[in-house]
């Protein structure tokens, strides 16, 4: 039976195509899922711990997105240099904007909020896929300073715990 689609019904299939390629549907739709970190003042489980991601460690598949959401004022999200796998795009968000990440490079991924570095705010993003841990000698060896070195102390710690860093 052929389907007869009047003017008025492709204009509005055109318009709901076109507003879900612009809120990135598509891309969820494709297989690929968007994930949140939260930037905070305070961890929601560990009120001891300030200045975080939420969550600190996070593992995504290649071409997923990450949705870096400023919750708390005064923070932002930008890859470190030499923390992040070789052909993979920097980011560097303004303080206290949203900002989303599409990561399609497998690697491991060193991030911080830029005033709150030194005082331990950073975060681990690994992305699954062939050399994903290509990089992992080179981001751990990445010098660090302030309480972020101790922060990644435990970031990659969590990492191996939660077998992030297993090749399998």
């Amino acid at each position: 039976m052929p389907i007869n689609l009047t003017r008025r019904a492709m204009l509005a299939a055109s318009a709901t195509f076109t507003t879900l390629a612009a809120t990135g549907m598509t891309a969820r739709a494709a297989g690929h899922a968007t994930h949140t970190v939260e930037m905070l003042n305070t961890h929601p489980e560990d009120r001891r711990l300030r200045m975080v991601y939420y969550p600190r460690v996070l593992k995504v598949a290649a071409g997923d997105t990450v949705n870096f959401k400023s919750v708390d004022r005064g923070h932002n999200s930008a890859s470190i240099d030499g923390m992040i796998p070789e052909g993979a795009e920097e980011w560097d968000s303004k303080i206290g904007d949203d900002v989303e990440v599409t990561f399609n490079t497998p690697g491991v991924y060193g991030y911080q909020c830029t005033p709150h570095a030194s005082a331990g705010m950073v975060g681990l993003i690994i992305v699954e896929g062939e050399g994903m841990l290509d990089n992992l000698e080179a981001a751990k060896g990445v010098r660090q300073r302030g309480r972020a070195k101790k922060t990644f102390e435990a970031l990659w710690a969590e990492a191996e715990e939660q077998g992030y860093l297993a090749t399998s």
